[in-house]
């Protein structure tokens, strides 16, 4: 039998293997999260040092490097509003819930000269920029939602919330979506001029407010001398013209206000899907989607899909398709500096991104062409350009 004292001289050495053993482990795990923040680190610095390298040497051949990127990949930039903001006249709008398909996106739309990206707090889509974020300049847009309000408690903490999840210090522009009626403009503006003053942000805009609620907040930023907003997101499509066509040219000769337009092919309506009915697997036939799918059975909705298939006529003869023309026709805009696209595929995106080349093919008689087909030209007034 074992006598006491062996068996706690047993228990003893026991324990201290196993701690022994654990120490170990430890100090096993602490050393690859050493080695893997040093590779982060060496990655980080070889990034910075490799666009260091092709800055200088575009700089010394009298390039500047956005030229660079325009110059290889075709994509124009535009300035937002009358700021020195330079952004691609095509944008990401990142709605994709899914990792491995927005990476993709993200990075193809990186690849193709695209530097705008637009998300919001419901997306919660920091984890998608991480490893992307560490190479690359991005223009991140930021819209705060008004579900939870634009009140400067929400402003304030929604954006560092999301500026933590997108690991970012800071974000190009923030977005004031939708107007909040419980919170004074005044308070809006300025919690927009902190989060700048800040460093947070670079400028801000509006989304889906109306021209008279964008003017009062310019009047109120020149008035209390703060920051009043550069841009307003507007949805804007060959069946929605009046706002970005009348209101806001308007705006950007008074006070400067950009104009940054979404939903270019109708929510999927002028990609031409929707031209035999409502197919079984597409957006209008889900459950929330209810609207949509009367939206396109009724009257009107069959009148535009007749309109869509006139128009098909002139995509034959400008060797496109149906959604490149109806992009392209956003851009032929003046006013329009950027048009957010959404995409769930990369060959949706491929194709999209198509529509700059379409462009420059949209002659003022195509154009006329395209309107006398739609017949919804809004009348404007002015003539800004006189």
């Amino acid at each position: 039998m074992l006598s006491l004292s062996s068996m706690s001289e047993s228990l003893h050495s026991g324990l201290s293997y196993f701690l022994s053993e654990q120490a170990l482990e430890q100090e096993e795990r602490q050393q690859r999260s050493r080695q893997l923040a040093e590779f982060q680190r060496l990655r980080e610095v070889r990034a910075a040092a490799q666009l260091k390298n092709l800055e200088d040497f575009l700089k010394m051949n009298h390039v500047s490097l956005r030229d660079s990127i325009a110059y290889s990949t075709g994509m124009v930039y535009r300035n937002l509003g009358k700021s020195g903001l330079r952004v691609s006249c095509l944008g990401l709008a990142f709605n994709v819930l899914f990792l491995q398909v927005a990476e993709e996106l993200v990075t193809l739309a990186y690849e193709r000269g695209i530097n705008l990206f637009d998300t919001a707090e419901i997306y919660n889509a920091g984890k998608y920029f991480l490893d992307l974020v560490i190479t690359l300049t991005f223009k991140v847009c930021f819209r705060a939602e008004m579900e939870r309000g634009l009140s400067r408690k929400h402003i304030i903490e929604g954006l560092k919330a999301s500026l933590d999840r997108l690991q970012l210090g800071y974000i190009d522009v923030v977005f004031a979506n939708r107007p909040d009626p419980n919170t004074p403009i005044e308070e809006t503006v300025r919690a927009m001029t902190h989060v700048i003053n800040q460093g947070m942000a670079m400028y801000w805009g509006t989304s889906r407010w109306t021209s008279i609620e964008i003017m009062e907040a310019y009047s109120v930023a020149r008035q209390f001398n703060q920051i009043p907003p550069i841009c307003e997101q507007a949805e804007y499509h060959m069946f929605q013209r009046e706002k970005v066509e009348v209101q806001l040219p308007d705006l950007y000769h008074k006070i400067g206000i950009g104009a940054m337009t979404w939903s270019p092919l109708a929510c999927g309506i002028i990609s031409g899907k929707y031209n035999n009915g409502i197919p079984p697997s597409s957006r209008a036939s889900l459950k929330g989607y209810q609207w949509m799918k009367e939206k396109i059975l009724s009257e009107e909705g069959n009148r535009q899909q007749g309109k869509l298939k006139e128009l098909q006529a002139i995509t034959e003869r400008l060797g496109c398709t149906l959604p490149q023309l109806a992009i392209a026709w956003c851009l032929r805009n003046e006013g329009v500096n950027s048009v957010l696209l959404g995409a769930s595929t990369t060959d949706q995106l491929i194709e999209n991104l198509k529509a700059v080349q379409v462009l420059p093919k949209l002659t003022a008689s195509i154009v006329s062409e395209v309107d006398c087909i739609l017949g919804n030209k809004p009348y404007c007034k002015k003539d800004f350009r006189s």
